[in-house]
């Protein structure tokens, strides 16, 4: 099963979603000024990734889908990343570069598998 790590920066408080391998798949969308609100930003894509529709742009004519959704798109690397955007269409966790579509496609999947049981571990 995967977890939520919590940690303490100078500017405040990030967190990321590891594997049960202990690979990051995703990473918060932002710094978070205290405790509490990172970890409600856990809680959101703990929520919102098991039933979040995928909307996939880097096809061309993609459909729109309707948030909460993972967006997968193309940096400027050419490298497929995805982005977690909740209900209200804010990104609330984003993807590392992936040199293969199946293998972001794989991220989302995990995310979804991971998120909804994880347990929040702080490390300050």
């Amino acid at each position: 099963m995967g977890k939520f790590v919590v940690k303490k920066t100078a500017t405040g408080y990030t967190w990321s979603l590891k594997a049960s391998n202990g690979e990051v798949i995703c990473i918060g969308g932002e710094v978070f000024t205290t405790l509490d609100s990172a970890k409600n930003g856990c809680a959101s894509v703990a929520k919102n990734a098991p039933a979040a529709n995928i909307e996939d742009q880097t096809t061309e004519g993609f459909e729109t889908a309707k948030c909460p959704k993972f967006e997968m798109y193309t940096d400027k690397k050419g490298e497929t990343r995805f982005r977690l955007k909740a209900t209200n269409g804010q990104v609330i966790a984003a993807s590392e570069g992936y040199t293969a579509k199946a293998s972001c496609k794989n991220g989302i999947e995990s995310v979804r598998k991971n998120a909804a049981e994880a347990p929040v571990e702080v490390q300050e």
